[in-house]
């Protein structure tokens, strides 16, 4: 029953679907007042925009005069405001170019946007702004999003940067009493009367040159934001090293330095920070040549900061006094001489010298001279190099002798298993030593100069009852078979003597050593 009661007539249905009508007519009729309105809000924001333009103007003009004035500290800055009002241009444009296309739409080819007809009408704004095939609106809003993004990033200031976002803000909006959120240009657009989506745009461009005023303004404002403020001058004398040779040049920098005493810069070595003296200390624990850099950073009025980055080095040599007896410059011929050259406040590095009637070399930290002929006088030349120049410091001479005598010895183990070196004499040595000795050896060993030589040959000689004398011949620097069983019948007391000892060094000289007297015990 309940089915049969609910059916409506053609007749009725014809009514309910003309009632329906009729109020969706009632529901999008605007009244005149309300598009008066709009009318009215559109010339103000234009005369808004006029004063705008005018402000940006002179903010433009001031930035090209001392750009002009100062290319090397303002040019830069203009160059970046340039293409601020070039971003901005092309916006406006954009914009103007929207209205123009929507009035068309509603008024015809002859449309003005100055002089709307149809200002009621509901579907141009939308059909211009929602078509699915051409996208104007999402392409506005794309547009919006980039310049939004340029601009904000030309402002220095977050307050002034987040109301530029908030201006430009393109986001999705929530209607009351809709599911789902809707896009910026179907919020602004959709069901939009011609006069009043005129009126949003207009707006729009008034936002746009909002946003680029803030934008020049934090340009001019970064002009001098960079600027180091200074309350104190000082001079200071620089110069590359204290010390000068006789010879050399002293280098100096005289420079002024601008301080400010109430915001000290950041200073940073080797990435720790120094404290607000800026005093650099470190301690010398080893000689040699030593690099370190860092950077300042200075603030600014405007709480940003410059990086300066520096670098420099150090010499550190080891503490040293010459005390040397002129009458003892004596260098060995054949041999080995060990030298130490130092030239201070010089590294070892930059320190090189040379020598005559001979070879000098380098060896680590230490030099070794190697002269030649005995007799003839041998120059050393020392050569330091004093800010990048090569400079003579000293000569010193030298007289080359040949080695002196070595002593003649015999070697043994002793109970402990040291060597011992027996030369004669003394409390003698045991007949059992004697006999394990394989031979003569002799050396330099005078705690000044430790020199083994090599013995040639040598003679034993000993005594009969009757006092005859009996040498016998070494084999090389070794006992013979014969002097063998010469020391074999030696008894307690008896005395052996080692005569005409030849031996040669390392400077190639053969020579005849002294005596040797050998106590049995």
């Amino acid at each position: 029953m309940g089915a049969s009661n609910n059916r409506l007539s053609p007749r009725q249905k014809m009514i309910n679907l003309m009632y329906i009508v009729l109020m969706a007519m009632l529901a999008l009729n605007v009244s005149s007042d309300v598009l008066d309105g709009f009318t009215q809000v559109k010339e103000g924001l234009v005369r808004t925009n006029d004063n705008i333009e005018q402000r940006n103007a002179s903010i433009m003009g001031a930035l090209e005069a001392f750009s002009q004035q100062n290319p090397e500290k303002g040019l830069a800055w203009y160059q970046k405001a340039v293409e601020v009002r070039s971003q901005t241009a092309r916006m406006y444009e954009l914009v103007d170019s929207l209205k123009e296309q929507i009035v068309k739409k509603a008024d015809g080819a002859e449309g003005d946007v100055d002089n709307i007809i149809n200002r009621e009408d509901l579907d141009a704004a939308a059909l211009i702004m929602l078509e699915p095939a051409t996208r104007r609106g999402a392409a506005l809003r794309e547009q919006i999003d980039s310049y939004r993004g340029y601009i904000t990033s030309v402002v220095t200031d977050s307050v002034k940067s987040a109301s530029i976002e908030q201006a430009l803000s393109t986001a999705s909006v929530q209607r009351k009493g809709e599911i789902g959120e809707m896009s910026w240009e179907e919020y602004k657009f959709e069901n939009q009367p011609v006069v009043a989506a005129i009126a949003l745009l207009t707006k729009l461009q008034n936002d746009i040159k909002y946003s680029e005023g803030e934008a020049l303004q934090s340009l001019l404002a970064n002009v001098d934001a960079g600027d180091v403020r200074v309350n104190e001058l000082n001079a200071f004398v620089i110069p590359d090293s204290r010390y000068v040779i006789r010879g050399g040049k002293y280098h100096a920098n005289i420079v002024l330095a601008a301080v400010d005493t109430t915001q000290r810069p950041n200073i940073y070595i080797n990435g720790k920070r120094l404290g607000e003296n800026g005093l650099y200390e470190v301690t010398a624990g080893s000689a040699g040549n030593f690099d370190y850099k860092g950077y300042l950073e200075v603030p600014h009025g405007d709480g940003t900061f410059t990086r300066h980055d520096f670098s420099s080095s150090y010499t550190v040599i080891e503490p040293t006094a010459t005390v040397s007896a002129t009458m003892m410059n004596v260098l060995y011929a054949g041999i080995d001489n060990p030298i130490s050259i130092s030239v201070p406040g010089v590294a070892n590095t930059g320190v090189s010298a040379t020598m005559t009637n001979g070879t000098l070399t380098r060896r680590g930290d230490a030099w070794v001279a190697h002269p030649g002929k005995v007799g003839e006088t041998a120059t050393v030349t020392v050569t330091a190099d004093m800010n990048g120049k090569k400079t003579e410091v000293s000569r010193t001479e030298f007289r080359v002798r040949k080695l002196p005598d070595p002593t003649p010895f015999i070697s043994y183990k002793d109970a402990e298993g040291n060597t011992v070196r027996y030369r004669g004499g003394g409390r003698g040595i045991a007949k059992a030593l004697l006999m394990q000795a394989p031979g003569l050896e002799a050396a330099i060993d005078d705690d000044l100069l430790n020199i083994s030589f090599n013995v040639l040959s040598f003679e034993t000689v000993t005594f009969d009852s009757m006092g005859n004398a009996l040498p016998e011949v070494s084999e090389g620097n070794k006992f013979s078979s014969r002097q063998k069983s010469q020391l074999q019948r030696l008894k307690r007391g008896n005395r052996i003597y080692v005569t005409r000892v030849k031996a040669v060094g390392p400077d190639g000289i053969t020579r005849e050593l002294a005596p040797l007297e050998i106590i049995i015990n």
